[in-house]
């Protein structure tokens, strides 16, 4: 029944966090940030947040240093959004998988191309 409800928050989480850095946030850091999932203990004490950032490495530093100074506002949004006892403390990651797809993609591309020049 608790892996029901963490799921549950997490998802919520996610939802709410896209919304807040979407619509709210106003750092010219912040790069065009995806928040992709949300990983949250069963305690409900912490969440790490998967984000998915498009441009450079430089902008993605840049954005994860925005976000790391806009985490008590968004902590507080949240926490008056989803009305949890207590919010998590909100654990920033960057989801390579994204990324990495392409990269995949791009490289089965190569190689589909070789293959129609033979």
């Amino acid at each position: 029944m608790a892996k029901i409800r963490v799921g549950r928050v997490s998802e919520q989480i996610k939802k709410e966090l896209s919304q807040i850095i979407q619509l709210e946030l106003k750092d010219p850091r912040m790069g065009f940030i995806t928040v992709t999932g949300v990983e949250t203990t069963s305690d409900l004490a912490q969440a790490k947040v998967y984000l998915s950032v498009l441009g450079s490495d430089e902008q993605k530093e840049a954005t994860l240093k925005g976000l790391s100074s806009a985490n008590g506002f968004l902590r507080s949004e949240l926490g008056k959004r989803m009305k949890l006892r207590h919010t998590p403390v909100l654990i920033f990651k960057f989801d390579s998988s994204i990324e990495y797809g392409s990269r995949i993609e791009s490289l089965i591309g190569e190689i589909n191309s070789k293959d129609d020049v033979k």
